[in-house]
Order: C-alpha cells, then structure tokens, then sequence
C-alpha cells in the first residue's frame, strides 16, 4: 500500500504513458515526502526560486504561471491530482516557471530531489517515464501556445474544457462529461489570455449554445462530440493512449 493516496494516480498516470514493471510501480509507491497545504492565490514555489523538491498535487489544483516585471501573471499548465508538476526542476532547480494554488484548497507532496535522483539512476525505466511525463507536458503546453495566439475566445474555452475533462477522465476524478473544477472564472481568464468580463460573456455562450454548463465546481458538458467540434479538439497531444508506451 502507498503512504499517499495521490502516488496512485500518478503511477497509473505514468502507466498510461509508459511500461512499468511491478517492481518500478513499487518503487514509486513507496516514495515518501513532507505534505503541505496552501490556500487559493498562495505561491508555491516563487521565479527565480532554488528548489529541492517536486511536487505532487494530492488535493485540489495548481497552476503554472510567467509573470512580467508589474507583477501581471499568465496561466501556462494547470495541474490536477495525480500530477507531479515540476519534474524538470530535477534538472533545472532554478525555476523560472513558478506554481501557485488554484482551489480553495490545495495538498502537495513535497517529494525531495535526492530521493527522485536516486531512483531515476537505479531504474532506466523511471526515468524514461518521467521523461514521457515531461514530454507530454511540454507538448500541453505547445497546444495552449496554439489556444492563445490563434483560436478565438469561445474555441480556446471548448477546447480547455475537452482537454480538462479528458484528464480528469483519466485520472479517475470524473468523467469527460461530469467533472468538479474548483477554480473561478477570473483564473479560467487569466489561463485563457481574456478579462475577467470577456470570461462571463463566453461562459453564457456556451451555455447557451448547449455544450456545457457550470454550476458552482460542477461542470456537465450535455453532447462531448459536439464540444470537441466546437474545439477543433485532437486529444494526441495529451498522450494518454498506448501507442505512447515503450516497446519492448
């Protein structure tokens, strides 16, 4: 048995991505680290900051962000349960892509450095996971380049709502259609490179179009296939399907 809940997500997270054997499933189940809780706003590590851990989101989600010198900030990933978000600061503890909470509440595991070293050199097949895992995200992060700079406003939201959906799908915490988000519409703004007031205005499109529905945390999108038309949405990007795995 794992110490943590959310070490379970994340090895199937990898799992989807890349083969493990049940010794390296093992290995990572029984990582351990110091738990820690942040509230909505709070920075979890700050630009610029050295770091010797990664962080694993146990509860609740987390957001990477840019921020410019008058302290104005942009959203670049969002992370959920499961997700081990920072995995490159392995190799770069240097951050110049910080994290801060997104949810009312927010659970990381802070699993050391030293500890993730050692078993990406003892097992080549960790490590080729973790690298997966950071290719993947990478590749997220390509796909939200393309959201902002050239898909208008009310295809960029479809499109953030599949590929969330889609996550959440696969992390066991919802289904593409029924998925809690605990976040408000001024941060689903700041990710989507729109005001606040242009927010609400989409929101309602969408609504009204009939392809999803926000109330409260509860998100419920009526027809999948419409939204993802709507989205000009291709989940490859994501690599959650097998033809990922390493071939052995």
């Amino acid at each position: 048995m794992s110490r943590h809940p959310a070490l379970q997500p994340f090895v199937r997270k990898l799992s989807e991505r890349s083969h493990l054997s049940e010794d390296e499933r093992h290995i990572l189940l029984d990582l351990d680290g110091q738990k820690a809780e942040f509230a909505p706003h709070r920075d979890i590590v700050r630009p610029g900051e050295l770091t010797d851990f990664c962080c694993l989101i146990v509860s609740g989600m987390a957001a990477r962000f840019g921020q410019l010198p008058d302290g104005t900030r942009q959203i670049t990933a969002v992370y959920i349960p499961g997700d081990m978000c920072d995995l490159y600061s392995l190799m770069l503890p240097k951050v110049e892509w910080a994290l801060q909470a997104l949810s009312s509440r927010l659970v990381i595991l802070k699993v050391p450095h030293r500890k993730m070293l050692e078993i990406v050199r003892a097992y080549p097949g960790i490590a080729e996971a973790c690298w997966r895992d950071c290719v993947a995200d990478a590749s997220i992060l390509s796909q939200w380049v393309v959201n902002i700079g050239r898909r208008d406003a009310l295809t960029r939201t479809a499109h953030l709502f599949c590929e969330l959906g889609l996550r959440m799908e696969t992390a066991g915490l919802g289904s593409r259609t029924a998925f809690e988000l605990p976040v408000i519409q001024s941060q689903l703004a700041d990710a989507l490179g729109m005001t606040p007031v242009h927010m609400n205005r989409i929101m309602r499109a969408l609504r009204q179009q009939e392809l999803l529905t926000v109330r409260g945390r509860e998100v419920q999108v009526r027809d999948w296939n419409a939204l993802a038309r709507a989205a000009g949405f291709e989940p490859g990007y994501l690599a959650i399907d097998h033809r990922w795995r390493r071939m052995d």
